[in-house]
Parts: C-alpha cells; sequence; structure tokens
C-alpha cells in the first residue's frame, strides 16, 4: 500500500516579531531558503523533489509573489524544482504538509518539500477578512481573533486564573524542554552573509512567569471590544452580542501573556512515498495517517480545532485515547482549554514541551514546527502516534495524525 512518509524535518528558530528581534533583517526567502540548503546537505537530493509547498498568511510586502519559489531560487536549487504558495491562514503550514501527503498518496508525485514561513516583524497587518466587502461584513460581523478568544472564555467560564494558569504551565514546559535541548533535532541556526550566528534558541521565551505576574497585565482587548466600530456604533462586544444573545458582558481575559507570541520564522519538512523513500535508503521517522479540515462560525472564529481533530480521529478509524501526544496551538489560552474540555483529553499529553504562548506563533510556519515538536517527542518518549489541530483565520482549523515509524 502506497503511503506517505516524513523523512525528516528542519526549522529556524523563533525570532521576536519586531524591528529589534535578532531575524529581522533576514528576508523570509532566505530563512526558507536556508532550510531548503539544509535539507539537502542531510542527503536530500534536490533533484528529485517536484514540488516546494509553503504555507504563508501575509502574501504581501516582504512574503509576495510565490515566496515558495522564490525560497528555491535563494537556496540555489534546480530550476526545475516548481513552488507553490497556499493561505490557510495560521493553518498554512501544516496545510501544505497535507497537501504534499496528498500528492504522494494520489500517486502524482514522489518527493515534496512542505512547510511555511512568516517574518512577523515584516508584516504589512493589511486587508481584514472582508477585504472591505460590506455585504459580508453585514452577514458576518467580523471581530479580531482576541476578542473571539475572549468571547470562547465567556462562553466556556474561563476566567482569568483558568487562562493565566495555562500560559504559566506553557512556559515553565518549554524552558524545561530547550534547557533539555529537546528541540535541538529540528533547529538549524540562522546564520547570518558573514558566518556569525545570528539565532540558535527560540527567543521569546519569558522563563520565570507565574500567574502572579501574569495578573499584573491588563487585558488587551477591553478597550478595544467597547469603542464604536461601525456607522450603526456598535462595538466588536455589541457584534459578539448580536451572534450570543444570551451572553451578557464579554469577559476579557486574553493578553499578551496568555495569547501566541509574535514572531518570525520558518519550517520545511520532507513528505516522500514509501516506494521511493526504500528505493533510495531514506530511514523514514512518521507516517501521515490522516488529515481533515473543518469550518465553524466566523465569530467565535477559534472553535473550530475539536470537530477538525474529530473529523481526523474518524477518517483514521481512531479515538482520542489513541492518540499519545497531542499538539493544540496555543493561539489563546482559551482555544486548548477547550480542546481540552470537549475532547475530554488528559492534559499531561497536550503541548507537553509548551507551545505558542512561551515560544511563539510564526503563522504560515507553525503547522510544520508543531508536526517536528510532535515527531521528536513521540522519539524522546518512545511513543506512536500524534496529533497536530490548530485554529486559524475565518472560522477554520487544520488537524493531522502522524505515527512514527
Amino acid at each position: 500500500m502506497r503511503e506517505a512518509w516524513i523523512i525528516d524535518g528542519v526549522r529556524t528558530p523563533r525570532g521576536k516579531g519586531k524591528a529589534s528581534g535578532a531575524l529581522h533583517d533576514v528576508h523570509p526567502q532566505e530563512l526558507l531558503g536556508g532550510l531548503l540548503r539544509e535539507l539537502t546537505a542531510r542527503g536530500l537530493d534536490a533533484q528529485d523533489v517536484e514540488d516546494v509547498v509553503m504555507g504563508n498568511g501575509e502574501h504581501a510586502g516582504d512574503h509576495a509573489n510565490d515566496i515558495a519559489r522564490s525560497a528555491v531560487l535563494t537556496a540555489g536549487w534546480p530550476v526545475t524544482v516548481p513552488g507553490l504558495t497556499l493561505n490557510r491562514f495560521c493553518g498554512g503550514g501544516q496545510q501544505a504538509v497535507m497537501a504534499a501527503a496528498t500528492g504522494v498518496l494520489s500517486g502524482w508525485q514522489d518527493v515534496v518539500v512542505a512547510g511555511g514561513v512568516e517574518s512577523m516583524s515584516r508584516h504589512t497587518y493589511g486587508q481584514p477578512l472582508d477585504a472591505g466587502n460590506a455585504r459580508l461584513r453585514e452577514r458576518y460581523p467580523l471581530v479580531p481573533q482576541g476578542i473571539s478568544a475572549d468571547l470562547i472564555a465567556t462562553i466556556e467560564g474561563f476566567d482569568r486564573t483558568a487562562v493565566d494558569e495555562f500560559a504559566a504551565r506553557s512556559q515553565d514546559l518549554a524552558a524545561i524542554a530547550i534547557k533539555e535541548g529537546r528541540f535541538d533535532r529540528s533547529i538549524v541556526p540562522v546564520m547570518a552573509p558573514d558566518g556569525t550566528t545570528l539565532l540558535e534558541r527560540d527567543e521569546h521565551l519569558r522563563p520565570g512567569t507565574t500567574v502572579e505576574s501574569l495578573g499584573g497585565l491588563p487585558a488587551s482587548f477591553a478597550k478595544s471590544g467597547a469603542k464604536p466600530r461601525d456607522d450603526r456604533g456598535r462595538s466588536y462586544d455589541d457584534m459578539c452580542r448580536e451572534v450570543y444573545s444570551d451572553i451578557g458582558e464579554i469577559q476579557h481575559v486574553h493578553h499578551a501573556g496568555n495569547s501566541s507570541g509574535v514572531v518570525d520564522g520558518a519550517a520545511a519538512v520532507v513528505v516522500a512515498s514509501n516506494e521511493y523513500a526504500n528505493a533510495h535508503g531514506l530511514r523514514p521517522r512518521a507516517r501521515l495517517v490522516a488529515g481533515s479540515v473543518r469550518g465553524a462560525e466566523p465569530v467565535i472564529m477559534l472553535t473550530a480545532p475539536g470537530p477538525a481533530a474529530e473529523l481526523c480521529l474518524a477518517k483514521a478509524g481512531m479515538k482520542a485515547s489513541d492518540i499519545d501526544l497531542w499538539e493544540i496551538n496555543e493561539a489563546f489560552a482559551a482555544v486548548p482549554l477547550k480542546v481540552i474540555r470537549d475532547l475530554s483529553l488528559d492534559p499531561d499529553r497536550v503541548n507537553v514541551n509548551g507551545g505558542a504562548i512561551a515560544l511563539g506563533h510564526p503563522i504560515g510556519a507553525t503547522g510544520a514546527v508543531l508536526l517536528q515538536t510532535v515527531m521528536d517527542e513521540l522519539e524522546r518518549r518512545d511513543l506512536s502516534t500524534g496529533m497536530v489541530a490548530m485554529c486559524t483565520g475565518g472560522g477554520m482549523a487544520t488537524a493531522t495524525i502522524v505515527e512514527r515509524i
């Protein structure tokens, strides 16, 4: 039976997504290109790569004009290798890997490199989802994701203590993971043209974060939620209440310390057929078992990871209890907390090395980063099966099951 195998994966460290961040001066094409060069250094024959598929959430400015193809050329790979850039917002990197698996499983391709990139310090932060379409805006009173996260917390009853406890846990677990070198197999240091090292470890981490220290941070979305936003005088909070009429006041509990970090980074994964890998003596790390995408109501926006995970499990003929380790992207603390509750997950199996609250969320790259994180940890713990699930903009989610080989 034809299978899609992950042969290897590499990623950059995540740099702070600001002008003072270590990766700000590195063009995102160069971040990706450096990873492609590393894959060939590890034994991949670039001549055999049939496509390079990359997720990106910007598609403008420094990320414009099919950055996957630009990265191929930047890397000095053969000009015969094409590139495709896709956008499923935060799930772009995961979607790219699933697209690669689809090509391999169909028999149309044998070797695809997939992943994503986002230099958030270089973002233009342009058009909202409705892109100025008044009719869409009238149909769905779309609000910023932070407001959506607070809406989830309000409906689910996650108070400030609950989300701050989850955030402090993320920081603690990430600090342990970095100290013990759990990410070292995947991370490729980013070098300057003169050969000096710009960054070799994720730099967004805030060691020593506590619930008490987080308690001093003001809620990020309270003022913006209450401010009138349209010609009818509606605020974002009003828009939420129009759709969810029985919730009363929105409880604004999210802030910079319990939301995903803004960072720069890239990731790339080699997906190959079992026939190609066996013929070329490549040792696989994992099998891509199943993947799914799901949509949900776009005002609350961030509730689809649970349904996407359930659909993915159904496609694989599995139950949630069959998954050894879960990576649920920490876009905001309320997101994984809701998935844990809805799927009755053991929290000790979820985000065991911390997540995006501590380490950052380089939008288009994160899905490919999390697949590497779960593969590395399955190997370290001698476990078998992992799930990655992510919310995305527009009320969507991606989910993928991998099985260690």
